[in-house]
């Protein structure tokens, strides 16, 4: 087997990849709060930690992925730096529209699926749902309340990080000197203002709450990362992973509850992907540009070119997407699936692989994985192989659908890239029909193309189409 290097938050640095068992790799994920859609800048992340899935088992590992999904006890106040104040986000989702937080939660589950499904991600092993899972959260309290690591206040049972004196290594964080409004607490009872709640009893209104030793109430945000985690994959696991908003907050104090209830980390590799940002901003619902991977489709891209656009960065350097960037990527994703839809009719059955050419470029991709997950070098050197005068058909063939392995963007699938003749005619006829500025008509054609399966895109050279 490779080698494999990582860049390990934990340490700072990129070191090699050392498993505890290495007949299974455990992986956590942070995923959604389920109280409002998951745009794109939310899934460049799961498309990352699916390929780093992927990759492990391209690499020889059997793996166990573990993704939560936040259902209660996630407060807006977070976004101010102290996930300890504000309304709980699942409450707000419900309030804007009209329904209970539990058909809320439903509801954006379903979405957050479908976007996975569109781009291609793997289920994973365990999805787990936080209200699921409220008795392992008391448990792993109780655990941390034995060993002396918590104190009441009159909002409930808090964290006292002086009682873990390295609490601030991980993010490297300076509390003391951190400005006002920087995880300033609203509860003056706090030893410190970054102590953080386990268990929260004051809110006699929240609609989400349950029976614990510390009275009726629900669970502080942190807490279900670690209770799941541990649940499904052990109190030591390998990889732990989430966006780098993560650091300061949400997985120090997961690092923090670890010591409190086992007296060691739960993670040993700590991985976080830099943003998506959108015409170099961020991507936020205030600021209008929160595009779903839904809303790529109707715009008649196809959603594997985003996910194309993903894998030509780095998770630790983000992405900043934009119409043009991915305009581009879905021009070279159809060129790609051209080429191997010619391979295809080249390659016959009685054609053979050229063993030695192949064992050559499986290693260099496998360095390519190896190596931080570089999914940008791997893609270079898929279009060097294909543009290789001195490879056969088949051999490019089982290269390409072997490397999608990991890829995921579904290049076994071009029997539907061949635009059978019936959809040739219909965008001929839009072409004619846009020149001749009938939109009613090249609207209606659209429908029918789309009706057929197809996207459908104007660009300076006409429509072009690419399959669903």
């Amino acid at each position: 087997m490779n080698k494999i290097f990582l860049h390990n938050t934990l340490t700072g640095k990129k070191e090699e990849f050392k498993p505890i068992n290495p007949d299974e790799i455990g992986i956590y994920s942070c995923g959604p709060t389920v109280y409002w859609n998951q745009h794109i800048g939310h899934m460049y992340a799961y498309v990352q930690w699916d390929s780093l899935v992927r990759s492990l088992k391209y690499l020889g590992y059997n793996t166990k992925w573990v993704m939560n999904l936040t259902d209660v006890g996630h407060l807006t106040g977070d976004n101010e730096g102290d996930a300890d104040t504000g309304e709980d986000r699942m409450e707000k989702g419900a309030t804007r529209e009209g329904l209970s937080v539990w058909e809320i939660a439903d509801k954006y589950i379903v979405q957050f699926q479908e976007s996975l499904r569109m781009l291609n991600i793997l289920s994973p092993d365990v999805l787990c749902r936080a209200t699921e899972h409220i008795p392992e959260q008391i448990e792993l309290i109780k655990k941390m309340e034995e060993h002396n690591f918590t104190y009441k206040t009159k909002t409930g049972l808090v964290f006292d990080t002086e009682k873990f004196p390295r609490y601030s290594e991980f993010a490297h964080l300076d509390l003391e000197n951190q400005n006002a409004g920087s995880r300033v607490s609203v509860d003056v009872d706090k030893k410190k203002p970054w102590d953080f709640l386990l268990w929260i009893t004051n809110q006699p209104n929240h609609i989400m709450k349950w029976e614990s030793p510390w009275g009726v109430g629900f669970p502080g945000w942190h807490v279900e990362c670690t209770a799941m985690s541990t649940k499904y994959l052990g109190e030591t696991f390998d990889i732990h992973t989430g966006g780098k908003e993560h650091i300061p907050i949400h997985h120090t104090n997961e690092i923090a509850q670890g010591f409190g209830a086992f007296g060691h980390q739960t993670a040993n590799y700590w991985l976080h992907n830099e943003w998506m940002l959108f015409d170099n901003k961020k991507i936020s619902k205030s600021l209008g540009n929160s595009i779903l991977v839904s809303d790529l489709q109707e715009k008649g891209f196809s959603p594997l070119s985003l996910r194309y656009l993903i894998l030509t960065t780095h998770y630790k350097t983000g992405l900043n997407f934009t119409w043009e960037s991915l305009s581009a990527v879905e021009t070279a994703y159809s060129k790609l699936l051209e080429n191997i839809a010619n391979l295809k009719k080249e390659v016959t059955n009685a054609d053979v692989s050229d063993k030695t050419i192949l064992e050559k470029y499986q290693g260099e991709f496998r360095e390519c994985l190896a190596d931080d997950l570089n999914f940008a070098k791997s893609i270079g050197l898929l279009w060097q192989i294909l543009k290789s005068t001195e490879i056969d058909s088949k051999t490019k063939l089982d290269l390409v659908l072997d490397f999608d392995k990991v890829l995921g963007l579904n290049l076994d699938n071009t029997d539907a890239f061949v635009i059978p003749e019936n959809i040739q005619k219909l965008i001929d006829e839009r072409d004619k029909a846009r020149a001749n500025k009938d939109f009613q008509s090249s609207d209606k054609i659209r429908q029918d193309i789309e009706s057929q399966g197809f996207n459908v895109r104007d660009t300076d050279k006409g429509t072009t189409v690419t399959p669903r």
